[in-house]
């Protein structure tokens, strides 16, 4: 039977505190705020969670409480896996020695939760999956104890993944044992020499040995010494030479690397390396946030009510001073006086300002449209 965690109350935050940073609360939060019937009880969740209204937190296999205001129990229910899908998330995790040492140190591989998915096993929670309960009298869906108890419960899954996995049914402990299990080679028979080695048991119960070093990827790249030839474009050479070396390095960081049109290729190289060939603002915005700043430089769309919703009572509770500004609003961009925020395909927005009669991006982005406005 796998033990409840306990962990103690939140403190109250500092100003501008913010939600999840990893991408796994992220998406915890979005969950959450997905869910939500009410963004007015989502920004008072939001300030209960931060002004630490809530008591200490216990989360246990599908469920997640603490006591609000001195008063009111609070309880967040996921649902729990079943033994069939916990065995074929071990068969995962297994499948890959990185994707073990990445839990240990509190980390959750995108390549984990997709083979996951590809599995039929949900790890991270979707619109509908967290159903929050009260004994206070608003009839909220969440009410703002259950929101503020999600908000903080981002923090606890930024530091340690392995509370989502409790929140589906298995601690960190159970999952240990069981893959140590699942790698112990049956006995060999008597006529049969066992293989040398250490068992897999044994060499999980010895520990987690230190990491090497990791092969460094901060070294200043030489182009290659190309001799002049007719016909060929030796500093075009070198450029694409330290294109190719950069995106190696990228690929080694990440792991995977997004899929670039021609187009956008061509203005990741001029803003790479200083060319002069791409168009100005499409380099800038590309400094400023890749392939999310291009597109929402060149292309507008329409993004779903809710996501807007959303970002309109984000904007209202991080607003300052008397009343937030008024938004002209059309598509993907709202225009606040000499600021126009852009909402991209990848959830985040972006700012832009006027230069020469024209919008120009004016900088990185932010998941929460309200950080623009300062």
């Amino acid at each position: 039977m796998t033990n409840a965690r306990g962990f103690a109350a939140f403190p109250p935050q500092r100003a501008g505190a913010r939600f999840a940073t990893s991408w796994w609360g992220r998406a915890w939060i979005q969950a959450l705020e997905d869910t939500s019937l009410d963004h007015g009880l989502l920004r008072k969740g939001r300030a209960y969670a931060k002004t630490g209204q809530l008591g200490p937190i216990t989360v246990s296999p599908g469920r997640l409480a603490a006591v609000a205001e001195s008063e009111y129990d609070t309880v967040v229910r996921v649902e729990q896996l079943t033994d069939a899908a916990w065995e074929r998330f071990l068969d995962q995790v297994a499948a890959k020695a990185g994707h073990i040492a990445a839990l240990l140190d509190r980390d959750m591989p995108h390549d984990l939760v997709e083979a996951a998915e590809d599995a039929a096993v949900p790890l991270l929670p979707a619109v509908g999956d967290l159903e929050p309960e009260c004994s206070c009298p608003d009839w909220g869906h969440p009410c703002k104890h259950a929101a503020a108890l999600c908000y903080q419960a981002s923090w606890l899954l930024d530091a340690d993944p392995f509370v989502l996995l409790l929140l589906r049914g298995r601690g960190e402990r159970d999952l240990i044992e069981a893959l140590q299990r699942r790698d112990v080679p049956a006995a060999p028979p008597s006529s049969v020499v066992p293989p040398s080695g250490v068992p897999a048991a044994q060499a999980y119960a010895a520990g987690v040995p230190p990491l090497p070093e990791p092969p460094p990827c901060d070294v200043a790249f030489s182009p290659p010494a190309l001799e002049p030839a007719d016909g060929v474009n030796v500093g075009a050479l070198a450029v694409l030479a330290a294109s190719a070396a950069g995106r190696a390095r990228e690929l080694l960081l990440r792991g995977h690397l997004p899929e670039l049109t021609e187009h956008q290729d061509h203005v990741r190289l001029a803003a790479e390396h200083d060319l002069a060939t791409g168009p100005e603002a499409a380099v800038q915005a590309w400094r400023y946030g890749g392939a999310g700043a291009l597109d929402v430089l060149e292309n507008a769309w329409t993004p779903p009510r809710q996501v807007l919703a959303r970002a309109q009572a984000q904007l209202a509770a991080g607003w300052e001073e008397e009343s937030p500004p008024r938004v002209e609003a059309w598509r993907n961009r709202w225009t606040l006086g000499p600021l126009q925020l852009r909402y991209g395909r990848d959830g985040r927005w972006y700012p832009f300002t006027r230069r020469d009669g024209e919008w120009w991006p004016a900088g990185p982005p932010e998941r929460d449209p309200s950080a623009l406005t300062a």
